[in-house]
């Protein structure tokens, strides 16, 4: 591939034989953990990123928030995920001196109908396993949440955030130090089953209009490609929509609220949501500087290529969501931030989908591993799937 030596890190010691054990596309945070969890026993992991860096598309532009596993339907892969995952994302995160404090959600309900929805919410945390929730009793209430109108609030203690960038730069080193190769700016264009594994084409996304295709041969891949994830599948042969695998694309903006009240950060104030919607609805959330922020909202948009620009006429309506949980915030106080766009599987309208993490084995494809729809709480749930892609691989 012409002029991609630079573009490579880590083991070099196939690069002559392009033959890999496995090639992981995509290297957002679980990418990453997938080549950190893969590398410790293959002996070749190649990444392939279209980017420049990490984590450029959906790993970099979220709450940064741990989730404790509460939001989804008992059995399904988001549950036992971000459960296991959070633990797991704890754990490193101590291990290795990285920012996670767990600093709590109240989940807020501003009237009857939403106590139910609140007390259906706490069941179902429950029964995926989050064992630490109370719901506040009206002194707790006064006492913990002054002067918001709420009527009930579920707190859930396990619930967190992370310096995500730091978390994700982890699986890197660790994959790097196990061998794993990374090769930026290169994209997948074509893709074909060989035999005792496949054969795919790349080029060097930042080489011009007619960058010179390399191709390369492994035995196993795994498609975590995330908003690229549905082109990726094509590539390969599958019907993207008879299998379920087709992203809409849905961005959620943030608001930035002025540093002067950043000393008012503490636990996280979520609104009532439901899983099976396009959000959990506009939330404050806190970074690991103590910086305070809105979002995200939710709309589905078209594309790629994609618009990241916040639209700053959304400022009165965020105000309006936000206020009745900071009685002291003023539409004034609010600024643009950033945007980010989730692949969800569930189109407009659509009802709860799960994660997909698929063998394509019946497909013909065996050894092709789908990662699909990994959109919230996949930094939570990170580690998780990388051991469930572990299983599969049989590493």
């Amino acid at each position: 591939m012409v002029g991609t030596r630079l573009l490579w890190s880590g083991s070099r010691s196939n690069l002559s034989l392009m033959d890999y054990e496995l090639v992981i596309i995509g290297a957002g945070v679980v990418g990453l953990a997938v080549a950190a969890r893969a590398a410790r026993s293959c002996r070749s992991v190649l990444v392939l990123e279209r980017h420049q860096d990490i984590c450029r598309e959906t790993s970099s532009r979220h709450s940064e928030v741990v989730h404790a596993g509460l939001y989804y339907p008992q059995s399904s892969l988001k549950a036992k995920t971000c459960v296991a995952g959070r633990e797991l994302l704890y754990a490193r995160c101590k291990r290795l001196n990285i920012e996670a404090p767990r600093i709590g959600k109240y989940i807020v309900a501003l009237n009857l109908a939403q106590e139910r929805q609140l007390h259906d919410l706490a069941e179902r945390g429950a029964n995926n396993g989050v064992d630490d929730l109370s719901m506040l009793s009206s002194s707790e209430l006064r006492i913990n949440l002054p002067g918001v109108a709420a009527t009930a609030a579920l707190w859930s203690p396990s619930t967190g955030v992370v310096d995500s960038h730091q978390y994700a730069a982890s699986f890197q080193s660790e994959a790097e130090a196990n061998g794993a190769t990374f090769a930026f700016r290169t994209e997948l264009i074509g893709a074909e089953p060989i035999e005792g594994g496949y054969q795919l084409l790349t080029r060097n996304s930042g080489a011009g209009d007619n960058p010179t295709p390399f191709p390369l041969r492994c035995h196993q891949v795994v498609n975590s490609g995330g908003l690229g994830q549905d082109r990726i599948s094509q590539l390969i042969g599958i019907n993207i929509d008879a299998a379920g695998y087709r992203n809409h694309p849905c961005k959620g903006d943030y608001f930035r609220i002025a540093p002067r009240h950043q000393h008012r950060s503490g636990p996280l104030i979520y609104p009532v949501g439901k899983a099976a919607g396009a959000g959990l609805g506009v939330h404050i959330c806190y970074d690991t500087a103590g910086g305070m922020r809105l979002g995200p909202d939710a709309s589905y948009i078209s594309g790629p290529p994609f618009d990241y620009r916040v639209d700053a006429s959304k400022r009165r309506a965020f105000f309006a969501a936000a206020s009745p949980l900071l009685p002291w915030l003023k539409e004034e106080d609010l600024s643009p931030d950033q945007s980010g766009i989730r692949p969800k599987l569930s189109a407009p309208g659509g009802g709860f989908c799960d994660f997909v993490i698929k063998d394509e084995a019946e497909r013909g494809l065996s050894g092709w591993i789908t990662l699909a729809g990994i959109e919230s709480p996949g930094l939570t749930s990170a580690a998780a799937i990388a051991e469930e892609v572990a299983a599969l691989l049989e590493v």
